[in-house]
């Protein structure tokens, strides 16, 4: 049986789909390469400069609440430290976030086999 949509502004509602369901996607992407970058202890920019070398865009208004909501999880400690004449707060994995993290990334390493072979299928 074969279930076909019909959206009013098809090409706008299409759209907003997509943009909702990427978002959705990058949202555990991000906590995966957060936690998996602050296994080195970091701060803010050079945190969002890392990912962003590696291709992983991410804007100060959504880092800021993960990391701030990964602390209060308990995966992450932070402290304050002058550098440079500037108060800098500097993240890095708790002794939970390092246990959390490894339960993570066997689990993606899962899921990422399973879509590869669903993929294949396609």
């Amino acid at each position: 049986m074969c279930v076909t949509y019909y959206m009013p502004n098809g090409s706008q509602a299409t759209t907003e789909v997509f943009e909702n369901l990427k978002l959705e996607l990058r949202r555990g992407c991000l906590t995966l390469a957060v936690l998996t970058q602050l296994r080195t202890e970091r701060y803010g920019y050079t945190l969002r400069k890392a990912l962003s070398n590696d291709g992983l865009e991410i804007d100060e208004g959504t880092l800021y609440p993960l990391l701030r909501r990964l602390e209060s999880q308990g995966l992450l400690v932070s402290q304050w430290r002058e550098e440079g004449k500037r108060n800098k707060r500097f993240y890095r994995l708790s002794p939970v976030g390092e246990q959390i993290l490894e339960q993570l990334l066997g689990e993606w390493q899962r899921i990422n086999t399973s879509l590869s072979k669903i993929l294949q299928e396609a």
